[in-house]
Formats: C-alpha cells, sequence, structure tokens
C-alpha cells in the first residue's frame, strides 16, 4: 500500500509524467466529442432499429470507438489503419526488403514502415466507407444520397479515419500507451453504461444464475489474461570473460525473459479486422440487383450468422495471428546474433544457429500455450452466448479482452515512467 502512495505521489509530483496523462485525458476528451457529431443526412429511427440485435455492426463499434452508433465523422474509428497495418504485416512475410526494413534498418526502418501505414490507411478508409455507406443507405439509416452527398460523406468519413489515426499516433508519441489500443479501449468504456443500463431493464429473476455464470467467467478471464501477460519463461545468458589490461570485463550472469504472450491483445483485434472486413463486403453484395452475387452473399453470411462456424473461425485466426505477429516482432536470428556480437550465450549451447534454434523452440513451445488461451477465452462468451441466449455477452467477451490488455500496458508503461524518474 505504501509503495502504491509512493508512485501516485511520483506520478502527481512529476511534471513530465503528469503531462504526458494530461495529454492523454485530453486526446480522449476530444476523441469522445468528434464520436458524437454525425455525418449528414443520418435517419435517427431507422438507424437504431438497424443497429437493434445486429451483432456484426456491435463488433465493428468496437474499432469506432463507439462512433458508429450515431454514424459519426469518425464512424470507421481506427479500422482503416488497424486494416492497412495487417496488410503492411503480411508483406514483410512476403517482401525481404520490406522485413529487412522493419528488423533491420532500426528506429529510421520502423519509421518508414509505419508511414507506408499511414499512406495505406487512407484507400482502405474509402473502400470500407464506401461499402458501408452505400450498405445504410440501402437499409434506410441515411436518406438517399445523390452523387454529390455521396461523395461528400465519403470525404467526411475518410477524413475522420485520417484524423482518428493521427490522434492515436499523438497518444503514442506525446501521451501513455499505444494510441489505438486506448482509442478503442475508450470506446468500449464509453459503451458500458448503455449495456449496464440494457441488462438492468431486461433483468429477469429466473435468470439470475445465468448473470452469475457471466459473472464468474468474467472473472476468470480477467485473471487469465493477467496471468498469461504476465508470464514468462527467463533463458539463462552468461557473459564471457574479457582481459583489458589489468581490469576483468564480463563473467556476468542475467536472463533473457521470453513472455508466454508475445502478441499481446493483437491477435484479437487482427482477428476481428479480418472477420468484420468479408462480411461488411458480403453486406454490400447482397443487396446488389444479381441473383448470383446475392445468393453466393447470403448463403456466406448465413454461414457466418451460425454461432459454432463464426466461433471455429474466430479461434483459428486468433490462434494463427498469435504465431503470425510473434514471429514478425520477434525474431531469434536476430537474437541469437547480438548476443553473440556482445559475448554473451546460453550455457550448454553452442552460439550461432544452436542459440537461434534452441530460442526458437522455447518460443514456439510458449506461444502454443498463448496461442491456445487466448483463442479458447476469446470464443468462451461466444459458448455461454449460445447457452444462456444473452445477446450481450460475446461482444463483452472480446471487449473485455482488449480492455484488460489495455490496462495492464498502460499500467506497465506508467511504472516504467516511474521506475525511470526513482532512479
Amino acid at each position: 500500500m505504501k509503495n502504491l502512495i509512493g508512485k501516485l505521489k511520483l506520478v502527481v509530483g512529476d511534471g513530465s509524467l503528469k503531462g504526458r496523462l494530461l495529454f492523454l485525458l485530453g486526446a480522449l476528451i476530444v476523441f469522445r466529442f468528434l464520436a458524437t457529431i454525425p455525418i449528414p443526412g443520418v435517419n435517427t429511427e431507422r438507424l437504431q432499429a438497424f443497429f437493434s440485435g445486429n451483432e456484426f455492426l456491435g463488433l465493428l463499434n468496437l474499432f469506432s470507438g463507439g462512433g458508429l452508433t450515431n454514424l459519426s465523422i469518425i464512424m470507421l474509428g481506427v479500422g482503416p489503419f488497424i486494416t492497412a497495418s495487417i496488410i503492411m504485416q503480411l508483406l514483410t512475410i512476403m517482401s525481404p526488403k520490406i522485413k529487412a526494413m522493419y528488423q533491420e534498418e532500426g528506429e529510421a526502418g520502423r519509421k518508414k514502415f509505419s508511414q507506408y501505414s499511414r499512406l495505406l490507411t487512407v484507400p482502405m478508409a474509402v473502400i470500407q466507407g464506401f461499402g458501408f455507406i452505400t450498405l445504410l443507405s440501402r437499409n434506410g439509416a441515411i436518406d438517399a444520397l445523390s452523387s454529390f452527398s455521396l461523395i461528400t460523406n465519403l470525404f467526411i468519413i475518410t477524413a475522420g479515419a485520417v484524423l482518428i489515426m493521427w490522434i492515436g499516433e499523438l497518444i503514442s508519441e506525446f501521451g501513455v500507451g499505444n494510441g489505438a489500443s486506448i482509442i478503442i479501449f475508450a470506446g468500449i468504456v464509453a459503451g458500458l453504461p448503455s449495456i449496464a443500463s440494457q441488462l438492468f431493464y431486461t433483468f429477469n429473476v429466473s435468470q439470475i444464475p445465468l448473470y452469475l455464470v457471466f459473472l464468474v467467467t468474467t472473472l476468470v478471464i480477467t485473471y487469465g489474461v493477467v496471468v498469461v501477460t504476465e508470464a514468462e519463461r527467463p533463458i539463462p545468458i552468461t557473459y564471457a570473460k574479457r582481459v583489458r589490461g589489468m581490469k576483468v570485463y564480463g563473467g556476468i550472469s542475467t536472463y533473457l525473459p521470453i513472455r508466454l504472450n508475445q502478441a499481446g491483445v493483437i491477435p484479437i483485434i487482427f482477428a476481428l479486422s479480418i472477420l468484420l472486413f468479408p462480411q461488411m463486403i458480403f453486406n454490400f453484395l447482397s443487396n446488389i440487383n444479381s441473383v448470383v452475387l446475392s445468393s453466393i452473399s447470403n448463403l456466406v453470411l448465413n454461414t457466418l450468422a451460425n454461432q459454432w462456424v463464426y466461433g471455429a473461425m474466430y479461434f483459428i485466426l486468433v490462434f494463427l495471428f498469435t504465431y503470425f505477429y510473434t514471429a514478425v516482432t520477434f525474431d531469434p536470428e536476430m537474437i541469437s546474433g547480438n548476443l553473440q556480437k556482445s559475448g554473451a550465450f546460453i550455457p550448454g549451447v553452442r552460439p550461432g544457429t544452436p542459440t537461434s534454434q534452441y530460442i526458437s523452440k522455447i518460443l514456439t513451445r510458449l506461444t502454443l500455450v498463448g496461442a491456445l488461451f487466448l483463442g479458447v477465452i476469446a470464443i468462451l462468451p461466444l459458448i455461454i452466448r449460445g447457452i444462456t441466449g444473452i445477446h450481450s455477452l460475446s461482444i463483452g467477451g472480446t471487449a473485455l479482452l482488449i480492455v484488460v490488455s489495455v490496462v495492464i500496458d498502460l499500467i506497465k508503461k506508467i511504472n516504467a515512467q516511474v521506475s525511470i524518474r526513482e532512479y
């Protein structure tokens, strides 16, 4: 308790850290204000009817930070930026040049990589915005659009997506934590009062056991995410002794920590992006005056609407993206090379390729556990929803994963800032 009070005093007393937290708060206030400004031509009554009970739009609303429910100017949220980031990450596998830029060129290479992701966000926002405006217009949520109105709304939505991406970048640079994750987190938290009121007004005494099961599941998921996020496997590292003049350097033993879940919450966000993007496209195609396209689209949408098919795809995507993102961000060969250059080695393992293989073997096993865990707790709320019939549980489960992971990351970032100032 004293340690916590001491850290709070450091946070309040340190001008730089306090400034970062105030900047984060100010950015979130601006973001929530933008989420209340609707685009022109919104039909409020039809919009509410269209949104009611639509799980697809509920999940998509996570990425908009809550701006989708009233069709705000930032209705796409960080969705286009996340899609662009996924494409760029996939290109690191297909293009050695891009992989070298991301992993080997240091800070300059990562800045260039981020710049390409930002530029790719614009066409992604145009594509997603056009599909979504057309879908809403066909369902009456937006008044009939002329060509000029369509272009105007598309320009506003694209500009909003770029603006929210910029706000996220500012949070990452001048605030605390990852900007995109915090924006999603803020949208989820902002929607909690409406979810709570919905559960309150639909409360039924006969469903108390179901609510208790949901509460226990929430606590188990929260505890599991915390444990898995904090768990790590230390690999012992020893630095060789070197004699320079009359002094002996090295001989120090330390360890290389490998986290059980290297990817954090990114696989969840990536998996949802991949699941939502095809649904948006086929929702748009289902309204086209073509028997073949309409039949195919309805078949795909009905398949995805199946609880178990959707859950299986969600689990597989989370599992695969955990491995994928870990492979992109954690390179055993690079770590082995850096250890060899600094005169360090793993006891009992030869430097070079054997060290790389040893680290890769441990990483693969740890990632298997982390990927299985993330996949299971991702679909667990879907299973409970299938048993209980409470529609808000699947969205709540996904949101809970993101919220807990973002809070843990935010606390760690603040602790790191406090530790720097303590020493």
